[in-house]
Order: structure tokens, then sequence, then C-alpha cells
């Protein structure tokens, strides 16, 4: 059976917004460039949520490269925030950005998250891209985190979206889901799995929404390349559409 595609981003008459979310793990751009740029492109996003962004050797260049050949802009994030970057299309008027690092864990890798306040027509939104750690302990106590910083984001409406490193009934999952909508779980759109993009198998990435925000689709898109999709990384992207009521 034919699925029915995503809405096209769109202004609506009472200055509400749909637009097209995409969360998505690039281990670090060491995959298929071109095919990574191409898995985005035909996503079609007003915004991106990246995970493992580049954070080394010139990564400013390599992360603004993917945003050009994505059609896109860079927002925040990179190597300033550990690994998520937020990137966006000309459609979003920027308000402001700040990077964020969580508390360091001796041992572990450090995390962090990409924020950003940005309005689409007359919607105004709070964006946070993070990537929880492989810890249990540690993720739980990050979960707590995002949720603080959706609380102080001083924003009408807020999109959460990352690699949780956790599948759904998890702790640190089930702590988020109970203050967020989880956007497969409210409107499933598409594939459920997300790792590995060889061999999708569970559901470890996720877009979720403070409550306001209505999730017309989410999950991962089945209409395309999946030569590229496997090339690209070893995640599948994570698409969304949701409507953001005007401010």
């Amino acid at each position: 059976m034919a699925i029915t595609p995503l809405p096209n981003s769109r202004t609506e008459a009472d200055g509400s917004a749909v637009v097209r979310v995409l969360s998505y793990n690039i281990r670090s751009m060491r995959d298929d460039e071109d095919a990574l740029a191409r898995v985005i492109t035909a996503c079609a996003p007003d915004l991106v949520f990246v995970q493992e962004a580049p954070r080394f050797f010139r990564w400013r260049k390599h992360a603004a490269r993917l945003a050009a050949k994505s059609e896109l802009v860079l927002l925040s994030g990179g190597a300033t925030a550990a690994g998520p970057l937020l990137m966006c299309s000309l459609r979003a008027t920027v308000e402001r950005t700040e990077d964020v690092l969580l508390p360091l864990t001796p041992g572990l890798h450090r995390r962090g998250l990409a924020t950003a306040v940005v309005r689409f027509a007359g919607a105004r939104v709070g964006l946070i891209s993070c990537h929880l750690s492989l810890q249990g302990e540690e993720r739980y106590a990050q979960a707590g985190m995002v949720l603080d910083r959706v609380a102080g984001m001083d924003t009408p409406h807020t999109l959460v979206a990352g690699d949780l490193n956790e599948r759904p009934g998890g702790r640190s999952f089930t702590r988020l889901a109970k203050e967020l909508q989880d956007g497969w779980a409210v409107s499933p759109w598409g594939g459920e799995y997300t790792s590995t993009s060889a061999d999708p198998h569970q559901r470890i990435d996720a877009i979720l929404a403070t409550q306001d925000v209505e999730f017309l689709g989410c999950g991962v898109p089945q209409d395309l390349d999946p030569a590229d999709l496997r090339a690209a990384t070893d995640h599948l992207p994570v698409l969304a559409a949701v409507r953001l009521p005007a401010s």
C-alpha cells in the first residue's frame, strides 16, 4: 500500500506554519558525503537536527559544505555543542542560538545541546538537538537536562530531536515522552526503525514536541534511495511534518 506523502511546507492564513523537520545522526560525515547530502535534500526539510556532526580539524568547513550541498544554512552547534548541530532553510527567521555543554562524566564522551529560537511566519519555536549518553544513569540525567532546557526556552512551542541511544519504554525515553509528544507514537508515518541503516531493527532516534504542536506525520521516509541511505551513515533519518500555531 502506498504511503501518503507528508505535507509540504506552507504558511496558513492564520499565521500558523507547516514545517518539515528532519533528525539525522551523520556519524561525523565519515561515510559518503554526497549520498548524505542527497538524502537530506530529498527530505526537503525546513529544519535539520543533526547528531555526530564533525568535531575536529576544520569541522566548521565540513559542516558548512554539507549545508551548502543540502541547500541549507548552518544555524548552531557542531564541535561547540560536542556534536549536535542545527541547520535550517532560508524560510526560518533566526532569533537567537546557544550551544550548551552538559556536565562531563570522567571517562565518558562529552555531550551537549545545539539550541535555537526561530520564527516561521507567525509561529515562534524553540529547537533542541541532542545526542544522549550510552551510559544509562548519565542518559537519564541528560534527559532531565533536556526537559529543563525546554522549560527555559521561553517559547510557545519547542521541538526536540536526536539520537536518544535508547528504545521506547526505556527510562530516559519514557522520561522525555511523559512531558513531550513522541512524533512516531502520536502520528506514525513511513518506517519505525532508525538503527542501523543496513539492518533497521530498533528505534533510538526521535522527534518530540511540546503539547501544542500538531504532528501531521513522523517516521523514516520510505521513498528514498536505499543505496544512498546505506552509504550516507549508520542511522536512518527521521522526518516529520508539524503544524506550529501562530504565537
